[in-house]
């Protein structure tokens, strides 16, 4: 007599991973439950809730393991170790390499998965804007660091340099989306660094 067979488990981490490309990839609202719970290994529908009960959840998950995998590049920022320029270089340059890197898809996730959404994802495109504000008051530290240390003028524009080094922090992600060689990437950052001046 055949015996019932158990349900197929599955293995969460890789099925996280396998989302965290698809939101990567299509964004929030281009990954939908179906093409989801394909990637992630053909789970049901009540696998899928009962794993991770929502779209929405199973996206703030998946992007809080990209922040945790990819996303520390930006630490740099606050390296104490370096200088604040050399702080500034390294996260430029480290997010080049990450997002340039063919192992997964290009671009930043938290740039590109939510950043223009309908109205029902509101909630989520509020998510990815408060980590870019993250960025944004890393930068605002390291630059105010210079200013601090001497290696910027007292009467430097701190807002703009923010703003101009946060514009090219998501520029990256077009221009690596758009297959920009990495090189072309890496000697903009070089002619952008020259804006810090004493």
């Amino acid at each position: 007599m055949a015996r019932s067979g158990r349900p197929r488990g599955f293995d969460r981490d890789a099925a996280l991973d396998s989302a965290m490309h698809l939101f990567w990839e299509h964004g929030y609202e281009g990954a939908s439950l179906l093409t989801l719970r394909h990637a992630m290994g053909d789970i049901s529908s009540a696998s899928f809730y009962a794993a991770f009960g929502s779209k929405e959840a199973l996206y703030r998950e998946t992007l809080a393991r990209y922040l945790a995998r990819h996303g520390s590049i930006v630490d740099a920022l606050d390296d104490e170790r370096l200088p604040p320029r050399a702080r500034l270089e390294q996260a430029l340059l480290g997010s080049v390499a990450v997002q340039t890197d063919l192992a997964h898809p290009q671009g930043c996730m938290v740039t590109l998965s939510a950043t223009i959404s309908s109205e029902l994802s509101g909630q989520i495109r509020a998510l990815t804007r408060s980590e870019r504000d993250v960025t944004r008051t890393a930068l605002h530290r390291c630059i105010s660091a210079g200013v601090s240390a001497g290696d910027l003028a007292p009467a430097t524009d701190v807002a703009g340099l923010v703003a101009l080094y946060d514009g090219l922090l998501l520029g990256i992600s077009i221009q690596a989306r758009d297959e920009v060689p990495a090189s072309a990437i890496r000697a903009g950052i070089k002619h952008a660094m020259a804006a810090w001046r004493d």
